[in-house]
């Protein structure tokens, strides 16, 4: 398979160095892929999460998106329009906007017209199943609602790689469970890549690969064991 994005000999600190979050990371996921991150509250998972989307710079290495190195906050901003999807655990809706609104701003500059944003934003709702819900304020849907409104969003500019961040950690069991169905259907049915951060050890066995992340360090699951990936 075509390897997606990459990381290379990767690390990131905080504090001046004080802090070390991540420590030579060497990880590659491939088009089409489903890939758990799990690990200690702490370990790192978020921090891989917001390299991997570029919301944050790495103190040392390179990422790669398709084999070419991604170095520029702006670079990677193109790449969260295009490219990457991202649903996190707090759903981050707007509060005072609509459900077909919130799906709406991913599409915000681009080249989309309003009409074409309005109908994508409607597909997507439908897509997720909250076709009826479109009007509603964030306020009143339910956390599982919520959710099906966030990956509606990140998924309205057909991206290549959805990345989720504990996307069932404010959800009851049952909400969850439906939500963890929805995101493995949309990328078996779309051929996206799918990393998906959670501690639910059920969650990530759904995933074709586990990556284990112990003191900043990557490791990859394997025969019900850990090692480290190879470099």
């Amino acid at each position: 398979m075509t390897t997606l994005i990459s990381l290379e000999g990767v690390a990131r600190d905080f504090d001046g160095g004080r802090i070390v979050a991540l420590r030579d990371v060497n990880l590659a996921v491939a088009n089409a892929e489903s890939v758990a991150i799990v690990g200690a509250s702490g370990s790192g998972k978020t921090t891989l999460i917001m390299l991997m989307c570029g919301i944050m710079l790495p103190s040392a290495g390179v990422i790669r998106w398709r084999g070419v190195p991604v170095t520029t906050l702006k670079s990677w901003t193109g790449l969260r329009r295009t490219e990457i999807g991202i649903v996190f655990q707090d759903f981050n809706l707007f509060p005072t906007l609509t459900a077909v609104e919130n799906v709406e701003v991913a599409m915000l500059g681009t080249v989309a017209s309003s009409r074409e944003r309005r109908r994508r934003a409607k597909d997507g709702l439908q897509t997720v199943g909250l076709g009826e819900r479109q009007s509603h304020l964030p306020h009143e849907l339910s956390g599982g609602e919520r959710q099906r409104v966030a990956i509606a969003r990140s998924l309205v500019n057909d991206p290549s790689l959805i990345l989720a961040d504990e996307p069932t950690g404010n959800l009851d069991s049952i909400s969850g469970t439906a939500i963890m169905n929805l995101l493995f259907d949309l990328q078996r049915s779309r051929d996206m890549t799918l990393v998906l951060v959670t501690h639910d050890r059920s969650h990530a066995r759904l995933c074709k690969r586990q990556i284990q992340i112990r003191d900043g360090q990557v490791f990859e699951q394997a025969a019900g064991r850990p090692r480290e990936v190879a470099k």
